[in-house]
Parts: C-alpha cells; structure tokens; sequence
C-alpha cells in the first residue's frame, strides 16, 4: 500500500512537470547560474584548512587542520578587526534599518503625485552610482582646507575637521554616506508593502476618528510589520559585511584601527599579504557566523512575532 503511494505521487509530480515544462525549462539558467558561481567555488574553503601554495595549487599543498583558525582567534588584530566589525554594523543598523522605514511611511502621506515622484527620484538616484564616485564627492565636500562643509565650519567659528582621517568621526562618515546612497532604495521595499494595505483599513480608522498619525501607527506598521522582519532578517546575515566595498575605498591607514573590517582585512591579508589560507579561514568563519544569525534571527522572530522566512 506503501509503495503504490508513493508511485503515485511520483506520477502525479511527473505529470505536473510535464505540464508546465516551460517554466522548468525558464529555471535551469537560473540553477546553473546558482551552481557554477555559488555551489562550485565552496570547493576552495579546503585552502582554509591547507598550508596553500598557488604554485602547488590545491591538490599538493600540505594539510594543517585547524591551524588558521587558531591562529584567528588569538590573532590581536583580527579581534580588533571584528569589533569594528560589529561596531560599524550595530550603528548602522541603529541608525538606518529604520530610516527608509519612516521615509516610506511619510511618503505615502503625501498626495501631490508630481511632487511624491520626484522626491522618490531624488532619494534613490544616489543608489545608482558607485562607491569610488560617492568617495570622490565626499572627499571634496568634506576636504580639510577648501570643503563646502569645512568652510562653513570655519566662518562660524568652528574648528575644522579631518573628517577621513579622523578616528573620531570616521565611523560616523560611514553610516552617513551609506544611508545618503542607500535609504531611498530601501524605501522602495516599504512602499510597496504599504501598497499592498487595504484601503478599507484607512477609511475604517477615519470612520472611528483616527489622527494621520494614529493611522500610521495602527494601519500602515501593522501592515508592513512582515516586510519589517523579513528585511531584518536578511540584514542580519551581512552584519559581518559591514560595507566592506565602502570601507574600502574610503578608508586610509591612519584610520585602520577603527575601520577596518574583516573584507577589507580578507582583502589586505589575502591578497596585499598572500597569505590565502588564512584569509580563507576568516571568509568562512564570516559565513558561518553569517548563517547563524539568519537561522537565529528566523527562529526569534517567528518565536516572538509568529512571523518568520521559513
């Protein structure tokens, strides 16, 4: 009784994939995109457990076991490197996992469409242009002898400041020129989980007296609360990125010790250094830890929320 069960829903899966073969046909491209970039390069983590020599190559490069990773976690520098690490991450998730949240909740409360289309045109152009362009500009806004920003700063008085080279304030450059290139598009998400509202709620909560406020408070936020989790789960897991692709084109040695985060230091290490193994060995405990909080994440917002990816 078993087996014929199973046979049948084999057939029945069969005929279901014959049916819509098209569309399977649509999903290999995407598979073997997914294989070949994503499935295929995991291979080289063997290098993290390998003294590896690129003249050896991988087949020849004699084992070490666990030898990099020891070396990470009583690395000083490296223990310096995740704490930044998590600094910088921690304030931007502080500051702008909630930014595009409120944008897109006060554009919806605008009702001039000409002017609506043209604030989101303004707020997530800058997500379209790259990171070496964005430090170009900001180097010359926020230069030390002929800035816009320092030049103000002095004809009121004020000190000027070394903003990329000052530990102080680099940080918090950081988190600026992120959310200057990256809210608007964020916002996009939210506007479109806002979209998916039902009107009749907002028509209900006027009928019962509802402030614009109130109703942002007890229609629009309920209503986006699942985009809300899903997008903190996902942020979740680069919280070891930090922005490594920022951080790397606008940091400089004098900064180092407050910015550099394990991709840029994967990347002097791995590269400047050709020190591979090691460098590998930092990639995966990123990953992995990286794994650990999206699967901690899901199950504590499906725990607390009843809202969860999977």
């Amino acid at each position: 009784m078993r087996v014929t069960q199973v046979a049948t829903k084999k057939s029945r899966t069969w005929k279901a994939i014959i049916k819509d073969y098209d569309l399977y046909l649509m999903l290999v491209p995407g598979l073997l995109f997914l294989f070949l970039l994503k499935y295929t390069p995991m291979y080289g983590l063997i290098i993290a457990f390998q003294d590896f020599n690129i003249f050896k190559g991988i087949g020849d490069s004699p084992w070490v076991g666990l030898k990099h990773f020891e070396r990470l976690f009583v690395n000083d520098e490296f223990l310096n490197v995740l704490t930044n690490t998590l600094l910088i991450s921690v304030f931007k998730l502080i500051f702008l996992f909630p930014a595009p949240i409120i944008v897109a909740i006060l554009l919806n409360e605008i009702r001039k469409m000409m002017f609506k289309r043209v604030i989101q045109s303004v707020i997530y152009l800058p997500h379209f242009i790259s990171w070496v362009i964005i430090s170009g500009l900001f180097v010359n806004l926020l230069s030390l002898n002929d800035g816009i920003v320092n030049t103000v700063i002095d004809f009121f008085g004020g000190e000027r400041i070394a903003f990329f080279m000052d530990p102080k304030v680099f940080r918090s450059l950081l988190v600026l020129t992120e959310g200057w290139k990256d809210v608007g598009w964020g916002t996009i998400i939210f506007l479109a989980a806002i979209a998916g509202i039902d009107p009749q709620l907002y028509e209900a909560a006027k009928i019962d007296g509802a402030s614009k406020l109130q109703q942002m408070i007890h229609v629009t936020i309920p209503g986006i609360v699942s985009t809300i989790i899903l997008m903190l789960i996902l942020r979740l897991g680069s919280v070891l990125e930090a922005g490594t692709e920022q951080i790397l084109v606008m940091y400089n040695p004098v900064v180092y010790d407050v910015a550099d985060v394990i991709g840029t230091y994967v990347y002097r290490v791995g590269i400047g250094a050709s020190d591979y193994s090691f460098s590998t060995a930092v990639g995966m405990f990123e990953s992995v830890v990286a794994f650990t909080l999206v699967v901690s994440g899901n199950s504590l917002c499906k725990k607390l929320f009843g809202r969860s990816i999977w």
